[in-house]
């Protein structure tokens, strides 16, 4: 495979990871919230997200898909071991990777086996990180 296909493949295989990160991140907002209460409107729910306490461990997810989107965004070409250091962040929050330092991993866990739908979705991201190439 030359070059040009090479980073098309690593590119189109990275591309997917940002849709399955914003679906487990929605199933760990949508958990969560049910364990703060009510929230009112949309816009106060945003506000809590992103002010809140109870919602600030799920900064270090919503930092990375921001830094992701970015990286993708760009029209560099992707190495294999850019996308294996994009695969070894995820799974430093989401695993198996050895955890970040912070309360990310500890929440993770308790809401994976909590919820069905976060279990899915953590599937979901482990199949498709699967696919990327691992660092050395």
């Amino acid at each position: 495979m030359n070059q040009a296909n090479d980073n098309d493949a690593l590119r189109a295989s990275l591309q997917a990871v940002p849709r399955a990160l914003r679906t487990l991140h929605k199933a760990l907002i949508d958990v969560e919230t049910v364990y703060f209460g009510a929230v009112g409107s949309p816009l106060e729910h945003l506000q809590l997200i992103t002010n809140h306490p109870h919602f600030a461990w799920l900064q270090a997810m919503s930092a990375l898909m921001a830094a992701l989107d970015e990286a993708l965004d760009e029209p560099d070409t992707l190495t294999r071991e850019a996308v294996a250091g994009w695969r070894a962040a995820i799974e430093e929050l989401v695993g198996p990777g050895t955890a970040a330092a912070g309360a990310f991993r500890t929440k993770y866990i308790i809401l994976l086996h909590d919820s069905p739908d976060v279990a899915i979705a953590h599937g979901a991201l482990r199949q498709l990180l699967g696919h990327l190439p691992k660092g050395i």
